[in-house]
């Protein structure tokens, strides 16, 4: 496990030419961890990790409990390991710290207990004591996940991530014992399809997805060379010519946050995401779950109280991409007649509803 680092050194998240869609797939799951993370699908040297590395100065800093390994919130009982509940239990007050947002990435070769941390059993047996060495899970807690090239990892490793991703914490179980700490992360995977497919249930765990490519247009070409010339030559003061549209998008991230559960979801808005999943034929609930999660962070990053039919066009793309099964048959439409079929729903909705 690596810990990227967030300093000035890193490429400013506003100076990343195009990719416009996994920028905004990235923020709206910081704005809500809960969509369940992205998997970003593609070619290399399409500045996925840079992205990733950069969105972390974006965001607000964090309180934590200055020497809980897991990081805990100290004002917030219900996210705060089993050590932190008991220490306030005894009447200590909680050490208060301060940090940013940090990325944790997966080895391609991480063992399963790497990932979700080892119990001494030998310490348990003998002296009854719970001696646990934390994992990457511990580690990622409040932090960003992020996975490369996924699709190569061991299906039981995915799982463990998706599954600690969903409940926001991780269980270790061994010989009869059994440790718990709290696992809240922004899961992000990347993958290359050409080296092999993520299992189909794995894939709808992914909230969002998003498919990457090379820039086809020269001048955006050149001026990804430009800027990256520019950076390595002088980071700070490329930085520093970056500094106003930085500051001003984490403003935006920061009060989307702060406002994302005042946002409006009129029942007509779920009418039309149901219809849209019905006739696309996706399997299960989860898409309608995550497409009114993402429209409402989408709503939110830009300043409006209520969610419209057009914050769900614009991110159903990214919630349905690795839902939708190829070839639909029959009169079932594609993605292309997104559009049509969410407004035939959206003003259709009185007769719906009945």
């Amino acid at each position: 496990m690596t810990v990227m680092q967030t300093g000035r050194s890193v490429f400013p998240f506003t100076a990343i030419v195009g990719q416009d869609l996994m920028k905004q797939a990235l923020i709206l799951n910081a704005i809500n961890p809960a969509i369940g993370g992205v998997l970003i699908r593609g070619e290399k040297g399409t500045a996925k990790s840079t992205a990733v590395r950069s969105l972390t100065k974006l965001l607000p800093g964090l309180d934590v409990v200055a020497d809980c390994r897991y990081g805990c919130p100290p004002d917030d009982a219900d996210l705060q390991c089993t050590e932190c509940t008991e220490r306030v239990v005894s009447g200590e007050t909680l050490p208060r710290g301060r940090r940013r947002m940090r990325v944790v990435e997966l080895p391609i070769n991480a063992s399963e207990d790497r990932v979700v941390g080892a119990i001494d059993i030998e310490a348990a047996i003998k002296r009854g004591e719970k001696e646990f060495e934390p994992g990457v899970l511990a580690e990622a807690n409040r932090n960003i996940l992020y996975v490369d090239e996924v699709n190569l990892l061991d299906d039981h490793i995915v799982d463990v991530l998706l599954d600690a991703a969903a409940m926001g914490q991780n269980t270790v179980e061994r010989e009869g014992v059994s440790v718990s700490h709290p696992s809240r992360f922004i899961l992000v995977g990347t993958m290359n399809p050409e080296e092999g497919e993520l299992r189909p249930q794995l894939l709808d765990r992914f909230g969002l997805c998003v498919d990457v490519e090379g820039i086809r247009d020269v001048r955006q070409r050149v001026e990804i060379v430009e800027r990256r010339e520019a950076f390595e030559e002088d980071p700070t003061a490329f930085s520093a010519l970056f500094e106003p549209a930085e500051q001003a998008e984490a403003d935006r991230i920061s009060r989307a946050m702060s406002m994302l559960s005042d946002v409006v979801v009129d029942r007509n808005i779920l009418v039309a995401i149901a219809a849209l999943s019905i006739e696309l034929e996706v399997d299960g609930h989860r898409a309608d779950i995550v497409t009114r999660k993402a429209a409402q962070a989408l709503a939110a990053h830009e300043d409006r109280a209520a969610v419209g039919i057009d914050d769900v066009e614009h991110v159903a793309p990214m919630v349905l991409a690795h839902r939708v099964k190829p070839g639909l048959s029959g009169s079932r439409r594609g993605l292309a007649d997104l559009a049509e079929i969410l407004r035939t729903a959206h003003d259709g909705d009185g007769a719906l509803q009945d």
